[in-house]
């Protein structure tokens, strides 16, 4: 599988193959040759559908049958490769050559990459573009870089101080407490602090400890699975506790949540209504439940159990069994292979669930988590010792 995207006589063109054909999308408009302009380039594929946009005008591919999911598991490469042998002679029209220019602002899945000296894996013949210490970017929150002797300098916005303008006036005198995060309220002339895991208070300086975690709104708990190198991915299961009043929420994901193509279990809240969502690999399977089970959001506890054995999964809603399905009988992927990431109420903050989830979920959840327990394991897992930001004792 491959995707590449290449100059071609002037034109942009993208090139992918899923494992069964090779799909070619080309620009109408040649980019400018005179190193001046810069060019805002979108280019990628939802399932096998492409798209193409230089510069605002856009070109799709309409879907047809056939492979859905880009498999690669190869390192990802901007401006060429170590070695031009690695290029599939199908992804390139003519002879591989490296590309000589200039680049910036590469978005990944939601993802911005740092171009930076230190951040790639490797690489080899790369410069600054703009040919000063300035840089692109150096000067964060709409500063502007100015070049000097010394080096540079940034002359920062109204509300931004710092050397690179990276810090809010609101916060530059914080009193938030150990590991906590400042976020300045602009309007109000003040900041609150959003307290890490194990902390709670206005400045989050009381320390606390629980074993029913509460959810308030952008809070996430992050658990990183310790046997996660020995687990039989075949045959995984979750158990948990849960109460709310909330129709909608992530009450938990099961995968790294890093880009489109990482495995993962899913459980939260869709419409009043117990939603359960699982990618093996390629097939999505969004098993919506029936109207009658619509009683999660009743501030209640309710006991959930998801097992995955190989493609059939089994729901249990407090002990009663409400979902069976095979979702692949042809049993082309069988394991989770969900990287020992467990998400719990949400994502990091700044990453929004709707974003992550791809619209399988709308928001984070808000409401109370207990009794956590992966796979067969003979205990519980100790949220209170995970990372996390914005969540407290449920009591």
């Amino acid at each position: 599988d491959f995707l590449c995207v290449s100059l071609v006589n002037g034109f942009v063109q993208l090139r992918y193959n899923l494992g069964d054909k090779t799909v070619i999308l080309q620009t109408f408009q040649k980019v400018h040759a005179n190193g001046n302009t810069w060019h805002s380039l979108k280019a990628g594929r939802a399932g096998n559908e492409g798209y193409l946009d230089l510069d605002g005008i856009n070109i799709t591919q309409k879907a047809s049958s056939g492979m859905n999911v880009l498999d690669t598991h190869t390192d990802f490469f901007v401006g060429g490769v170590s070695s031009l042998n690695l290029v599939n002679s199908m992804a390139v029209e003519n002879e591989p050559t490296s590309f000589t220019g200039c680049i910036r602002e590469i978005v990944i899945n939601n993802r911005e990459l740092k171009l930076t000296v230190t951040d790639p894996k490797g690489g080899a013949n790369v410069g600054d573009c703009d040919g000063t210490v300035c840089g692109y970017t150096v000067c964060k929150n709409n500063g502007t870089c100015q070049v000097e002797n010394s080096g540079f300098s940034c002359s920062c916005p109204q509300d931004w101080i710092g050397s690179t303008c990276e810090q809010s006036i609101h916060c530059s005198q914080n009193r938030c407490g150990s590991q906590a995060l400042c976020i300045p309220q602009p309007t109000s002339f003040s900041y609150i602090c959003v307290c890490a895991l194990g902390w709670s208070g206005k400045y989050c300086d009381s320390k606390i400890n629980f074993f029913i975690a509460k959810f308030v709104g952008n809070s996430y708990i992050k658990y990183t699975d310790p046997y996660y190198g020995k687990r039989d991915l075949q045959y995984s299961r979750i158990s948990l506790n849960f109460t709310t009043n909330q129709t909608e929420g992530l009450i938990v994901w099961m995968g790294k949540g890093e880009d489109e193509d990482n495995d993962f279990l899913a459980i939260g809240l869709a419409n009043r209504t117990l939603k359960v969502v699982i990618n093996l690999g390629e097939r999505i399977s969004v098993p919506l439940i029936h109207s009658k089970y619509s009683t999660c959001c009743d501030e209640r506890w309710h006991f959930v159990t998801v097992v995955q054995n190989q493609t059939c999964i089994k729901v249990y809603l407090d002990e009663e069994l409400i979902l069976f399905e095979d979702i692949d009988p042809q049993r082309k992927y069988t394991a989770l292979n969900y990287g020992g990431i467990c998400y719990f109420g949400g994502f990091e903050i700044g990453r929004k669930v709707n974003v992550v989830t791809t619209g399988l979920f709308q928001k984070e959840f808000i409401g109370k988590i207990k009794d956590v327990v992966l796979f067969q394991d003979s205990k519980k897992i100790q949220l209170m010792k995970a990372e996390g930001y914005n969540v407290y004792n449920g009591k």
